[in-house]
């Protein structure tokens, strides 16, 4: 690629010569003519007399984004959500979604705590199994939960604070407007005192009023202050029980040998007796193909009485394999592949325009979530060994569609499934597919007993779904020192998205006709996904942005911020290239351009406490980003010593962060600065560091140690959130907005330090380790038994 950001181009407007009075019309004729080649920076006019060009066409996300439709699609059935007052004095409530670390259980628990007057700790949340009646409303993504709620369970929690005034007032004998509500109680005037769960039966019998209105914002104790996550006592003190630590009766450990390459095949076991009679043994099966919504992963499954049993069968299988969808190729091959598919810009008359444009590479991504994938299945069957019935337990964003479409899978009907919702230790969008449900309920049926299937960290990384490789186009251009265009083309494997909705119609309607590989319904989910989600936050005038997914078959998945982190990280880099072009200052440049007046606050407040623009030593510098997403607004400042890169040594080091976040409604704000710094030290990986090497149709990466995700010393010292006040918005999404203007940031300030443009991601990239043998795991370490 051709890039010359500040070269003259001859045209129509000399330097020092444009013309005043530029109306909009000639600014969009220039727009569409903008050349490779670009003007000398002379070009700018003074910035204080221009006002951007609105961004045309809006972006959808102005006015329907993804949390809209979850919401909408939500609502229905939210009537159906169980809030229950116990006789122990507890409020109990069944949480429909996955809580995987985000908080979500807490900030829930907050809204019921201030409606109903009672201390948090008197709030328990539980997860909910399976409610196939709940249709929609059990999918769990997009950043949604407390967007969902926030307008519901408030309403929910005060109509059952009314039902219990209502009962107590009967019961005293007094009017209810005399009564108040504290700490559970309902108290009188004289004193007397009901706890609401001396009055659950009654209030029962209550009808629901239909003048409850919640508290106004003026009336909060408890929303807006900061509160300890409910189950963060049981997570260090390892009482907290995620999947693998059921005691499911019966259940045993399992685990997987998988293909040397993505989707390879079985042909035949070559020495199954031999393994079947390995100590500890119970059976070992090959995984069937098939699948009713998503194929069965393929792979050799040995069920044995311990896990490190499981894992030296598995190790000793002799398996011939099949080929793989993807065997030839590598991270090369797949991006230029994905380059092919991105058509040209058009080459055309200068007129005198400043053009910034780049080619951009993303390698591809794992999850990489604490907890490996991981499900326990028992099916059942008769006397005749028919299956009757299946029971699942796993960490699952879409239980409906998981449950529903592993019946499909065994031949029963759809809500002939029972399944448990489990906390997971991260998701990242993961575990919107059930691949481990599925693997374990046909190993169940096929071996006779239960199944306790975990993942191994390299067949986690190397087998599990993930953000594939991904290739930008972009090309901004400016007359006059306006930005009037820019044009963002990316192209990527296909996305699977056929969780649909998170119920079994919308995942059979994503997924049809099964057996094409991008079907049609999956690239409308995925094309709705990327208009509903990546918005800009700038007038840029003229704005195209074009998603091509390619039919190039690996794992997919949702991947924490989707397609939003990787093209608004591109935006920003080239806003700050565009900055440089046009010789104004970066942080003044995003001021002027941005659109809503929330997003200038958070980069405003960032600046100011950051000391925008302050003078750093040799291969340090300051980035700067602004980002929205899910109707909140978040800006970052970093300070980055990138000496470790300039000499070849390792990934460039963040050494301090500033971050602004607007939610609308601040909820908990511990959770929230737990969010953000979490988001962070995701950029400060995926940027710098973190990412799979595909060789001969296979990660080469298959443990954290190889897998470069940030360590704690790669976290800066200093690290300020400033967390917006509550401004009469509606609450936004929080858990993935934190990523993009970091992300950014980090770029910005990489390549201020460096002199360099960033082009690659990650930007320290080496294969420095020796990689696991394709299709085996790593040996197992056998510790000397005590004596």
């Amino acid at each position: 690629m051709n890039e010359r950001d500040t070269e003259q181009a001859e045209g129509p407007l000399a330097e020092g010569d444009a013309p005043t009075g530029l109306t909009r019309r000639t600014l969009l004729t220039y727009a569409l003519s903008a050349p490779v080649m670009t003007m000398a920076a002379g070009l700018a006019l003074p910035t204080e007399a221009q006002a951007a060009l609105p961004l045309t066409p809006p972006d959808t996300t102005d006015f329907y984004d993804l949390g809209d439709a979850v919401t909408q699609a939500a609502l229905p059935t939210m009537p159906l959500v169980k809030l229950q007052v116990t006789p122990q004095n507890r409020v109990l409530f069944e949480l429909p979604r996955l809580e995987s670390g985000q908080g979500i259980n807490t900030a829930l628990a907050m809204m019921i705590a201030e409606e109903m007057d009672v201390p948090l700790s008197q709030v328990d949340v539980v997860l909910s199994d399976m409610r196939p009646e709940l249709v929609f409303n059990q999918l769990t993504g997009g950043s949604t939960t407390v967007r969902s709620f926030a307008g519901v369970l408030p309403l929910l929690a005060a109509k059952a604070r009314a039902r219990l005034v209502a009962a107590a007032a009967a019961q005293l004998n007094v009017g209810a407007s005399t009564l108040i509500t504290v700490n559970g109680s309902v108290v009188a005037p004289d004193g007397r005192r009901l706890t609401y769960g001396a009055l659950t039966l009654a209030a029962s019998l209550i009808p629901p009023p239909l003048d409850v209105r919640p508290k106004n914002p003026g009336q909060y104790k408890v929303i807006g202050k900061a509160a300890r996550r409910l189950d963060a006592l049981d997570i260090v003190t390892g009482k907290k029980q995620f999947t693998l630590d059921l005691p499911v009766p019966n259940a045993k450990p399992t685990m997987v040998r998988r293909p040397p390459t993505l989707l390879g095949t079985v042909v035949r076991v070559n020495n199954l007796a031999a393994v079947k009679a390995m100590p500890g043994v119970i059976g070992v099966c090959v995984l069937p193909k098939g699948g009713a919504v998503t194929p069965i992963p393929p792979g050799v499954a040995v069920m044995a009485e311990t896990f490190g049993q499981a894992w030296d069968a598995v190790n000793a299988l002799d398996v011939t394999w099949g080929a793989g969808t993807i065997d030839a190729d590598n991270n090369d091959t797949i991006t230029a592949k994905l380059k092919k598919a991105v058509p040209p810009m058009l080459n055309l008359p200068s007129l005198g325009s400043v053009v910034v444009e780049g080619e951009f590479e993303m390698a591809p991504l794992s999850h990489a979530p604490l907890e490996t994938d991981c499900a326990i299945a028992d099916v059942r069957t008769d006397g005749n060994g028919k299956v009757v019935g299946c029971e699942i337990w796993a960490g699952m964003q879409s239980p409906i569609a998981a449950a529903q479409s592993v019946a499909l899978d065994l031949g029963l009907s759809p809500l002939a499934v029972k399944a448990h919702v489990l906390p997971s230790g991260g998701s990242f969008g993961r575990r919107l597919f059930w691949d481990p449900v599925q693997q374990a309920a046909q190993v169940s049926k096929l071996l006779g007993r239960p199944c306790k299937l975990m993942y191994h960290r390299a067949d986690d990384m190397r087998h599990g779904r993930g953000r594939p490789a991904q290739y930008h186009r972009i090309r901004a251009t400016a007359v006059a020192g306006q930005v009037v265009s820019v044009d963002h083309r990316i192209a990527s494997p296909r996305l699977d998205t056929r969780h649909g909705f998170g119920d079994l119609l919308s995942a059979v309607a994503t997924a049809a006709p099964a057996i094409v590989q991008q079907s049609l319904g999956n690239l409308a989910v995925e094309e709705a996904l990327f208009k509903t989600m990546v918005s800009s936050p700038y007038n840029f005038g003229v704005a195209n942005k074009l998603l091509l997914p390619q039919p190039i078959i690996m794992n997919t998945g949702s991947y924490r911020s989707v397609h939003i982190q990787p093209a608004r990280l591109v935006e920003e880099v080239i806003v700050d290239e565009m900055a440089k072009a046009l010789r104004q200052d970066p942080y003044a440049f995003r001021m002027r351009l941005l659109r809503q007046a929330r997003a200038k606050a958070v980069l405003k407040a960032v600046a100011e406490a950051g000391q925008w623009g302050k003078a750093m030593p040799k291969g340090f510098a300051q980035g700067i980003a602004v980002h929205q997403e899910t109707r909140a607004y978040t800006a970052c400042l970093v300070e980055l010593d990138a000496r470790p890169a300039i000499a070849g040594t390792g990934p460039a080091l963040v050494t301090r962060a500033v971050i602004a976040i607007d939610v609308g409604v601040p909820i908990n704000p511990s959770g929230i600065d737990a969010q953000v710094q979490g988001a962070l030290a995701e950029s400060i990986s995926i940027v710098l560091s973190a990412g799979l090497h595909i060789r001969n149709g296979l990660p080469l990466e298959g443990s954290y140690s190889q897998y470069h995700y940030g360590r704690i010393n790669s976290y800066p010292k200093q690290v300020q959130v400033i967390q917006m006040p509550a401004n009469g918005e509606a609450i936004g999404g929080l858990g993935e907005v934190g990523l993009s203007a970091s992300s950014g940031a980090i770029a910005n300030a990489y390549a201020r330090a460096t002199g360099t443009k960033v082009r690659k991601f990650p930007l320290f990239f080496p294969v420095d380790f020796t990689p696991f043998p394709p299709g085996k795991l790593p040996e197992r370490l056998k510790l000397p038994l005590p004596n």
